[in-house]
């Protein structure tokens, strides 16, 4: 059961009035701002750039353009760039229908983490709308692997997410969590963790264009034997920070999951790979208005941070 002892919400949702933020993008170094308007029932969550006459992007798999160290969507001639952590909260928080304007192509990395997203999506609040949600059932195994890398959903009644990493470092060779998603397991055990990288590795990422807005502000880096920040927000940061990504890069399927999501070793490219696998094998899940389990918590599910924050 859920810890609110609620059964998950079977209407869908969206932001209840418009708020904004504001602040850097982690590769691009641009400053920028976001806003999240309402939307109607069946329009999902679409990007919109502002600055190029509201060119809209759909947040579906079938837009993915870049997947190295962030996830990015393209169409025409519009792109999107850092969008798992938003979309994260944004399906942790149940909400299925949301414009997401931008003024420039990344967005804002706030604090590393998807708490400052949680944060904006309570201020907006949310709206029911007069349509079901529709989850996406997985009633028989998908599975997807590259060398030692793996992913894959197995049929359950709830959503739960098992990650394994693994890293030729001191501090994380090895971590690995379980946890069955809700709301509030989201907020306080996923959404503060934050975006890490690696000391050696920060000066071949600038060369490459990448990472030119990132500081211990708003990641976590190793150095060769530990973490060069004042402190870590969990023991095992890393691995909640994948789980993280694994929920917003798997948003891009269009409906909230019901099954169980085992993940070892992965990343952007794989979850990404993964999430077009799954809308192909159509034999692989159904779609049902609510949940087989009438008191399961489901979907890639949802404490405020540092940005800029405020109602537009």
């Amino acid at each position: 059961m859920p810890e609110n002892g609620h059964s998950p919400t079977r209407i869908q949702q969206t932001v209840r009035r418009q708020v904004s933020c504001s602040g850097i993008g982690l590769h691009s170094g641009h400053k920028g701002t976001l806003s999240l308007k309402p939307a109607p029932a069946d329009h999902g969550i679409v990007f919109k750039r502002r600055d190029l006459g509201g060119l809209e992007i759909p947040a579906l798999v079938d837009c993915v353009a870049g997947v190295h160290y962030a996830t990015g969507l393209a169409r025409d001639d519009a792109r999107v760039e850092t969008v798992e952590h938003l979309l994260a909260a944004l399906v942790s928080m149940g909400i299925d229908n949301v414009v997401v304007e931008l003024n420039q192509a990344e967005v804002p990395i706030m604090d590393g983490s998807a708490a400052s997203f949680v944060y904006l999506v309570h201020e907006a609040g949310v709206a029911a709308l007069k349509k079901p949600r529709r989850f996406m059932k997985v009633v028989r195994p998908i599975v997807h692997a590259r060398g030692a890398k793996r992913i894959a959903l197995y049929p359950a009644d709830h959503f739960s997410v098992t990650y394994t990493i693994s890293f030729d470092h001191p501090l994380l060779r090895h971590q690995t969590r379980t946890l069955r998603m809700s709301e509030e397991v989201f907020v306080e055990e996923i959404a503060p963790a934050r975006t890490f990288g690696f000391l050696k590795e920060v000066e071949i990422l600038r060369q490459k264009g990448l990472v030119l807005g990132g500081s211990l502000d708003n990641a976590v880096v190793l150095g060769e034997t530990g973490v060069l920040n004042a402190a870590l927000r969990f023991e095992d940061e890393f691995v909640r920070h994948k789980i993280l990504d694994a929920i917003g890069d798997l948003a891009l399927v269009g409906h909230p999951l019901i099954g169980h999501l085992v993940v070892h070793c992965g990343g952007h490219a794989l979850h990404a790979s993964f999430a077009r696998q799954i809308r192909e094998e159509t034999d692989a899940w159904r779609l049902v208005e609510q949940p087989a389990d009438p008191l399961a918590e489901v979907g890639p599910a949802a404490v405020p941070a540092k940005g800029a924050v405020s109602a537009g």
